[in-house]
């Protein structure tokens, strides 16, 4: 996180984009990117998240395409901020959908087979991959990692995994319910990337 105690935001902020010059290529994240331009604050937020409005576009602008700095904002929820403000901020906006059937089996696959697991008879892939109906790669990734811990991992060999292991981590989660994936949908087309999308949409329909 920024901190503007430290000789200044905006000594700040340069100081973050002479360090990624040198460092070139460079990746530098934003979480929670709606605060930069969120719409109304909450009283009880003193942090004052609005710090970086004026500052980031700017500094943005004066990159030249020579200057290999990626600046990435991630969200879970955008439409708390002005649209204008983050397409200005931006170049795109990439709205990631929740991952179908044929994805949650893969990821479930890869990530039990990446941190330890073992594929056995037990461990039913396809009834693991419909119950998860709803939940993100990132809820997928929590939940295996919450069962294969390096004691579950050496008790594979005499107790093979089972589905039923990572339904109790995925019920701890609150999945992505339809009102809220409408939500990021009605965001996106409201943003300059959605609104060519709806123009080509349209265009293959005439």
């Amino acid at each position: 996180g920024i901190n503007a105690e430290y000789g200044g935001l905006t000594m700040l902020l340069h100081l973050v984009m002479k360090v990624g010059k040198l460092l070139q290529p460079t990746v530098v994240y934003i979480g929670n990117a709606e605060k930069t331009f969120i719409k109304k604050v909450p009283k009880n937020d003193m942090s004052d998240p609005k710090r970086l409005k004026k500052e980031l576009p700017k500094i943005i602008k004066k990159m030249s395409p020579e200057d290999r700095i990626l600046f990435v904002g991630t969200s879970l929820t955008p439409w708390d901020a002005d649209v204008k403000g983050l397409c200005s901020c931006y170049q795109k906006i990439v709205l990631i959908p929740r991952p179908d059937y044929a994805s949650r089996f893969l990821l479930f696959k890869e990530l039990i087979l990446r941190h330890g697991g073992r594929l056995a008879p037990t461990l039913d892939l396809s009834s693991l991959a419909k119950i998860s109906d709803g939940y993100t790669p990132g809820h997928i990734i929590t939940a295996v990692k919450h069962v294969l811990t390096e004691r579950r991992v050496q008790q594979l060999h005499r107790k093979p995994l089972t589905a039923l292991e990572f339904v109790t981590p995925l019920a701890r989660i609150d999945p992505i319910y339809k009102e809220e994936e409408e939500q990021f949908k009605a965001f996106y087309d409201k943003t300059t990337m959605g609104k060519k999308r709806q123009m080509l949409l349209k265009g293959d329909e005439e």
